[in-house]
C-alpha cells in the first residue's frame, strides 16, 4: 500500500523536480559524468554546424564581390600580368594586362567603399570615399614617387582632374540630356560654386610654382620652388579638411529643412539603401582589394617606359590619357556628379616630402594651361546651374582635344629625371 501511494507521488511529481533530485542524490557526479559523454556528439555537431555557417558566409560574400558584375571578367588579366612578367620580356603586354586587371579591383574597391559607408553615417562616409574612392590612383602615385618617377605622378594626377572635368561630366550631362531632351536639368549651383572655388583654388597652387620656374625668379635657385610647392601643398589641404567639415555641416543642416518642406522625408527614407554585406566583410574586401591594386600598379609604374616603346606612344599620353581612364573605369560609367579630384597632387607632394622625394607643384606650363583652360570652360558652361546634352557634347569634344594635344606632346625630360638642384643630400 505504501509502495502505491509513493508510485503516485513519484507520478504527480513534476520533472523539474525529478531532476533536482537526481542532482542531490549520490549518483549525481556519475550521471553528470555520462552526459558530458553523451553531449559531446552534439557539441562537434554544433562546431560542424558553425563551420558550415562560416563557409557560407564566406561564399555568399563572394558571390555578392566578385561574382555578381560582369566587369569582374577583367579580374584573370591581373594574375596573367605577373606571369607574363615572369615568363616573358613583353613590357607592353604587361602594362596592358595590369590596366584591365585593375579595372575591376578598382571597381569592387569603390562598392566595398559605399557599403562600409552605409554603416559609418554621412560623416564618416565622406572620408571614406574622400580616401578610397582615390585609393587606385594614390596607390600608382605611391609606387611611381618611390621609382623617382615624378613627372608622371604629376601627369596622371593631372590626367585624373581631366578626365573627371571634362569626360565624367560631358558623359554625365549628355546622358542625362538626351533622357530629359525636354527640358534642362538642375543642379545645385551653391555646392557647384564651392567646388570650382576648390579647384581655382588649385590651379592657382599650381600657376605660380610653373611661373616662378618659367621667369627664373627663384631666391634659392630650384629650392625656392620646391619649399613653395610644399608650403601651398599644406595650405591646400588644410582647404580640403574644411571643404569635409563644410560639406558635414550641411548635411547636417537638410534634415531640418526636409522636414519643413512637407512630404519630403518620407520619400528620403523610402529610399535608404541596404548594406549587402556585414561591416567586417566590408572591411576585410577593401584591405584585400588593396593589396591586389598595389600589386598590380607596382608592374604598372615599372613596364610603362618599356610599353611607350613597344606601343609606340609618348609616355605622357599614357600616363595623363589611359592610367586616369582605367583607374576610373567604374567612376567613368557610373557618374552622375561632379567629383573633385585637386585634393590627390598636394597630398602626393606632402608623401615625396615624407620619403626624401622632391616631388612639387610645377607641373610644367603645357600641362598647367591645360588644366587652366579646362577649369574655365567647366565654370563657364556650369555657371548658371543648368545642364543638357549639348554642354555635355562640348565637354567630350574638348577632352578629345586635350587627348590629341598629349599625344603629339614631348617631355622635356624622362620620367625618371629628378633635378639634382632639388634633390636632398
Amino acid at each position: 500500500m505504501k509502495r502505491a501511494i509513493s508510485m503516485e507521488c513519484l507520478e504527480g511529481r513534476s520533472v523539474v523536480e525529478l531532476e533536482n533530485a537526481s542532482l542531490l542524490g549520490p549518483s549525481s557526479f556519475q550521471r553528470k559524468s555520462l552526459s558530458f559523454a553523451e553531449v559531446s556528439p552534439i557539441d562537434h555537431d554544433c562546431e560542424k554546424f558553425s563551420q558550415d555557417v562560416v563557409r557560407s558566409k564566406v561564399l555568399s560574400s563572394i558571390k555578392v564581390v566578385v561574382l555578381s558584375t560582369k566587369i569582374n571578367l577583367l579580374m584573370p588579366f591581373g594574375p596573367m600580368a605577373i606571369l607574363v612578367h615572369n615568363l616573358f620580356d613583353s613590357h607592353g603586354l604587361v602594362f596592358l594586362f595590369c590596366l584591365l586587371g585593375i579595372i575591376p579591383l578598382a571597381e569592387r574597391l569603390g562598392y566595398t567603399t559605399e557599403q562600409l559607408a552605409l554603416f559609418t553615417g554621412p560623416a564618416v562616409g565622406g572620408l571614406l570615399y574622400a580616401t578610397f574612392g582615390n585609393a587606385t590612383e594614390l596607390i600608382i602615385s605611391i609606387h611611381a614617387l618611390k621609382s623617382g618617377f615624378i613627372h608622371l605622378v604629376q601627369q596622371s594626377l593631372l590626367g585624373s582632374i581631366l578626365s573627371n572635368l571634362l569626360l565624367v561630366l560631358g558623359c554625365a550631362l549628355f546622358a542625362g540630356g538626351v533622357v530629359f531632351y525636354k527640358r534642362e536639368q538642375s543642379f545645385n549651383h551653391a555646392d557647384t560654386s564651392v567646388d570650382f572655388g576648390l579647384l581655382l583654388m588649385a590651379v592657382m597652387g599650381l600657376i605660380f610654382p610653373a611661373v616662378l620656374h618659367a621667369t627664373h625668379t627663384e631666391l634659392e635657385n630650384e629650392k625656392s620652388q620646391l619649399n613653395l610647392s610644399r608650403f601651398t601643398s599644406c595650405i591646400l589641404l588644410v582647404a580640403y579638411v574644411c571643404y569635409i567639415v563644410f560639406q558635414v555641416k550641411s548635411q547636417k543642416n537638410l534634415p531640418a529643412l526636409v522636414e519643413e518642406d512637407g512630404g519630403l522625408n518620407k520619400e528620403t527614407t523610402d529610399d535608404a539603401e541596404v548594406p549587402e554585406i556585414s561591416m567586417w566583410e566590408s572591411m576585410i574586401w577593401l584591405a584585400i582589394l588593396t593589396g591586389g591594386i598595389s600589386v598590380l600598379s607596382g608592374y604598372l609604374v615599372k613596364t610603362i617606359e618599356g610599353a611607350s616603346k613597344e606601343l609606340k606612344m609618348p609616355v605622357a599620353f599614357l600616363s595623363v590619357i589611359l592610367l586616369p581612364i582605367v583607374g576610373n573605369a567604374a567612376e567613368h560609367a557610373g557618374s552622375v556628379m561632379f567629383a573633385v579630384k585637386d585634393k590627390l597632387i598636394p597630398f602626393c607632394v606632402v608623401v615625396g616630402w615624407m620619403i626624401d622625394c622632391p616631388m612639387d607643384l610645377n607641373f610644367q606650363p603645357f600641362e598647367t594651361t591645360t588644366l587652366f583652360m579646362s577649369v574655365i570652360i567647366v565654370a563657364f558652361l556650369l555657371h548658371n546651374g543648368t545642364s543638357n546634352y549639348f554642354k555635355g557634347i562640348m565637354l567630350i569634344l574638348c577632352y578629345l582635344i586635350v587627348s590629341a594635344s598629349f599625344y603629339v606632346h614631348t617631355d622635356p625630360a624622362p620620367i625618371g629625371e629628378i633635378n639634382p638642384l632639388t634633390a636632398h643630400p
